[in-house]
């Protein structure tokens, strides 16, 4: 296995890292949108402060997804458990002015050479979607 590096596009949110920041860093904010997560494919969801635990279709077992680290306003990185390999990922916050935030998001994970190159593109569409998806979200309204 051999770790790779992945990172999204460079998006930009219309409020501030605050905001941004108080939102994502509390997975208890998941709550809100839990019926916007496809049944068919995720399970058992349950939610916590720094954690996310969810039986994930195709895995046959429980994964978990826990904040790991935190720096106020600048970013929140996550671990993955439960899972046939080691990641890691995280959003980054830029604020630029009040109404203009730059969210990156990167993964990093230890990849098998033979899966490498047939999830790699697929890997990269998806970050910059959730970075697409991040920008979008209207984060005033939840603070």
């Amino acid at each position: 296995m051999s770790e790779s590096k992945y990172e999204s596009k460079i998006t930009s949110a219309p409020c501030t890292a605050a905001q941004i920041y108080r939102v994502l860093s509390n997975m208890e904010n998941l709550e809100r949108v839990r019926d916007l997560i496809p049944q068919d494919k995720i399970q058992e969801i349950e939610i916590s402060p720094d954690r996310v635990r969810m039986k994930v279709d195709g895995l046959g077992q429980k994964i978990t997804i826990a904040i790991v680290d935190r720096i106020e306003n600048d970013t929140v990185k996550f671990g993955a458990e439960g899972i046939p390999m080691q990641a890691n990922f995280w959003i980054q916050l830029k604020e630029l002015n009040p109404t203009d935030t730059r969210i990156k998001l990167t993964v990093k994970a230890d990849i098998p050479m033979m899966f490498k190159f047939m999830i790699e593109k697929k890997l990269q569409q998806g970050l910059d979607q959730a970075a697409d998806m991040l920008a979008q979200f209207p984060y005033s309204q939840w603070n």
